[in-house]
């Protein structure tokens, strides 16, 4: 061999390759062939530091700042245990509010169904004047 000293041997345990132009992770230090210089190739422990995404609480899907050099997990375990805002009751809306006003009837719709004559507030079955015995007018509008 006439140049000994040149190049270097991947770290990569299964590797060892010589490379004439190694590189050199930038979250660990660690020189790498072309191949094994992703994170995800050489299983890299320090890859975390480099991470610029934003992790999100699972629960009330609020983005938790990370500082350089924490570890994510730890940061949004530590938000579900002292900061969250999650609230189990709010997570469960409910759609149908608008409550029949016929006397007996528990129905409720989406919408608002509103009587032309009373403006009272009805469900689907009771939407006509003659169907909730109106009190809108002195005759109603038709016998339907």
């Amino acid at each position: 061999m006439e140049l000994p000293g040149l190049g270097q041997h991947c770290a990569e345990r299964a590797c060892r390759r010589l490379d004439f132009l190694p590189l050199k992770c930038d979250a660990c230090g660690e020189v790498f062939c072309k191949d094994h210089i992703r994170y995800d190739d050489h299983k890299c422990g320090s890859a975390y530091k480099k991470n610029v995404q934003v992790p999100v609480c699972p629960l009330c899907n609020a983005p938790i700042p990370v500082q350089k050099g924490e570890i994510p997990d730890v940061v949004v375990g530590a938000h579900m245990d002292k900061d969250c805002k999650y609230n189990p009751a709010q997570q469960k809306e409910k759609i149908f509010t608008n409550k029949c006003l016929k006397p007996g009837c528990k129905r409720k719709e989406m919408m608002k169904v509103v009587c032309e004559q009373c403006s009272g507030n009805f469900c689907i079955k009771h939407r006509h004047p003659l169907d909730h015995d109106c009190k809108g007018s002195s005759h109603p509008i038709s016998k339907a």
